[in-house]
């Protein structure tokens, strides 16, 4: 009996913000509902959990009476993504869903993802900073499209004219 080829591997980063749930639906909509359930990719579904420490923007005394209410509160957060992303895809009847948590850096969390799972295709959405907040944060997109191994697209929302 010949073994099924495996399907291309699709990952789509996702995190609490409005525009990467706007980039997986985009995502589901345009290259996985269509065919459900005999999609194409097999999709997976990465929250990167920041550590507490990155999370943490100040130190000195006090630090550690508010620790653990920063691990709580980061798990809370990542809980709520993976439920977020488990309900849209299944509303797009895409149920073969991998969702994985993982803490660190966005960027580095990303690309460990697409070698991880040897991806075809990365998916982010854009969070539309300008160049000044950009340069300042550091933008996901920017950094995985220029160190992914692996084809990137980036969802924008389209903005609406006035």
């Amino acid at each position: 009996m010949e073994q099924a080829a495996e399907k291309p591997v699709m990952i789509v980063g996702v995190d609490a913000s409005d525009h990467s749930f706007y980039a997986l639906e985009w995502t589901l909509d345009h290259f996985l509902k269509p065919t459900a359930p005999n999609s194409p990719f097999k999709l997976v579904v990465i929250h990167s959990k920041p550590t507490p420490t990155s999370a943490i923007r100040f130190a000195g005394p006090g630090i550690a009476d508010v620790y653990p209410f920063i691990v709580m509160d980061l798990k809370k957060i990542a809980a709520r993504v993976v439920e977020r992303a488990k309900e849209l895809c299944h509303l797009k009847s895409v149920d073969d869903v991998i969702v994985e948590v993982v803490e660190g850096d966005a960027r580095n969390v990303l690309c460990e993802a697409v070698d991880r799972h040897h991806a075809t295709m990365l998916v982010v959405g854009s969070h539309g900073h300008g160049a000044i907040k950009r340069a300042f944060l550091g933008s996901v997109s920017d950094y995985v499209t220029h160190h992914a191994y692996c084809t990137v697209m980036v969802v924008k929302k389209q903005k609406t004219k006035h």
